[in-house]
């Protein structure tokens, strides 16, 4: 499992090295192949190790596609899913058009999310994060939140 808040600096290459504590796990169970793509909800990206991605892919793949919505979902997600793989020194080159889409700059937020991580531009998670603990006391949370004992 991937967890954790790391800020990473994009270099002028545009760059970003994994934490040490990642890059170990990433080559051992993966080869260090991960899968980058955009975040349909969010304007943050979506890293995935390549296993963890092409049982997602499948997934989307199998959806008919007469329905527009899936159809928007495969374009997406599908389309621009970008191969990175790490380097000798444990960095992954983020594409230009992937960080125009998530805005990404120096430094970036790098999010743990279980099986994948999430790529954010500083100020879009310090935003992000102030309006999610905002709605923490809401009390429209789904059925298996409310179960859920922390």
């Amino acid at each position: 499992m991937f967890r954790g808040i790391n800020s990473v600096n994009l270099d002028a290459k545009g760059r970003i090295a994994m934490p040490k504590r990642y890059q170990e796990r990433l080559r051992a169970e993966h080869e260090g192949h991960l899968i980058l793509t955009i975040d349909t909800e969010s304007t943050c990206l979506l890293l995935y190790p390549l296993g963890e991605w092409e049982m997602i892919e499948r997934k989307l793949v199998e959806l008919p596609s007469f329905d527009p919505r899936t159809r928007r979902i495969q374009r997406l997600l599908i389309g621009h899913a970008t191969d990175c793989d790490l380097d000798s020194q444990g960095r992954i080159l983020v594409p230009p058009l992937l960080r125009e889409y998530a805005t990404l700059t120096k430094p970036v937020m790098l999010i743990g999310q279980g099986k994948k991580f999430e790529l954010w531009s500083e100020e879009s998670w310090q935003k992000g994060r102030g309006n999610w603990l905002k709605g923490l006391g809401d009390d429209d949370l789904p059925d298996a939140l409310q179960s859920l004992s922390l």
